[in-house]
């Protein structure tokens, strides 16, 4: 591992020589480079002066400070900085010791390992170490690097002394208007959450890799052997779940191994309420008792009197004007509604009669019979004689 600065720690009258790593590699992270779409060439980053318009090379590329607001750019020289009172420029002076907890992550900003430069600063380098993981305490402190003077925190992590460059407290931003107004929650759902949190359970960093990362190299690799590229299943999203309890009681059963199918399963449905199903349980086990009691009526073949009673007249009042010869359609309604009354009369009166008529039909015909069987008894015997 190559180092990128070299220094010291002042620790009161202890100065400590250190080399700086870079503990971080972002090279491993997916990259693009830009190219030519027609022909596929890659595009080239040149720099151009403003002034001429020509390439200006690296050799001739140097330091100006602009102020913000302001278009007028005043050169700087290494030799300027150079002759700053910057007691920081080679050193990391520790100001005071604080808790972990006291430093807030969003003014970390990058992570280097330190290491002694030399047998002489094995020793002071040990004892600091030993020191804050006794105590469990970090170093704050001021380092300048890279041409400007920042924050720095360290810490003792797996036997070595770990610097942490910190923004400026004026670098961090208010967070006015996003979190969200007061909102009332239950104690059950706090209590689900926090049961929620225990299940997950321990994080090993050994099973954490990027996805994207071997996704993009499976298809290069697809791309450079001519394979077609398939595409790529898209994460069926659940639908949003209005209970925020049931939500919660799902996931704790999914974190414990038990029901995760069940959980995917029911991921796209929404949760009723408990009062409004039983309800409808309720009307539709109604429901079903009147439609029974329905069939049960039509398969015994049973009317009541009043519903046929009620039929008959409705359709004899319906015919009652085709037999009236069809009277003018503007009538007021109290006309209608006493011819309707006088229909119904007659109707009823008109039932009986024709009953009564073809009774003493059917009585003739059978008189007439008989005399006629008598009459040919009679011509038989007259005939014989």
């Amino acid at each position: 591992m190559r180092s990128i600065w070299n220094g010291s720690i002042s620790f009161g009258l202890v100065t400590i020589p250190v080399k700086t790593y870079s503990a971080t590699d972002r090279t491993s992270s997916v990259s693009f480079v830009r190219i030519h779409e027609k022909d596929g060439a890659q595009i080239q980053y040149r720099k151009i002066c403003e002034l001429d318009g020509e390439e200006v090379p690296n050799e001739e590329v140097g330091k100006g400070y602009q102020a913000p607001g302001d278009d007028t750019i005043v050169p700087i020289t290494d030799d300027d900085l150079s002759r700053l009172p910057m007691p920081t420029a080679k050193t990391l002076s520790i100001l005071s010791f604080a808790d972990p907890d006291e430093i807030d992550p969003l003014q970390m900003d990058k992570a280097y390992y330190l290491g002694p430069n030399g047998a002489a600063a094995t020793k002071p380098y040990a004892l600091l170490r030993e020191a804050l993981e006794d105590h469990r305490k970090v170093a704050i402190g001021k380092v300048a690097m890279r041409g400007r003077e920042s924050l720095a925190m360290l810490r003792a992590h797996d036997g070595a002394l770990v610097m942490h460059t910190l923004l400026w407290p004026d670098q961090i931003r208010p967070v006015t208007g996003v979190a969200p107004d007061d909102v009332e929650l239950r104690e059950n759902e706090l209590t689900l959450a926090e049961t929620l949190m225990d299940s997950l359970g321990e994080l090993d960093p050994a099973e954490l890799h990027d996805d994207y990362r071997e996704a993009v190299e499976e298809l290069v690799a697809a791309k450079l052997e001519g394979e077609p590229v398939a595409p790529a299943a898209s994460a069926a999203s659940g639908a949003q779940v209005i209970d925020l309890t049931a939500a919660l009681e799902k996931s704790v059963r999914a974190a414990r191994g038990g029901g995760e199918a069940d959980t995917e399963a029911e991921s796209a449905s929404v949760t009723p309420i408990r009062g409004r199903k039983t309800a409808k349980k309720g009307e539709a086990e109604r429901g079903a008792a009147k439609k029974s009691g329905a069939a049960a009526k039509k398969a015994t073949g049973k009317k009541t009197a009043p519903a046929a009673a009620k039929k008959t007249p409705a359709k004899k009042t319906a015919a009652a004007p085709k037999a009236a010869g069809g009277r003018a359609r503007g009538t007021s309604t109290a006309k209608k509604t006493a011819s309707a009354g006088t229909s119904r009369k007659s109707t009823s009166t008109k039932t009986p009669s024709k009953s009564a008529s073809k009774g003493t039909a059917s009585k003739s015909t059978a008189k007439k019979t008989a005399a006629k069987k008598t009459a040919a008894k009679k011509t038989g015997k007259r005939s014989s004689a």
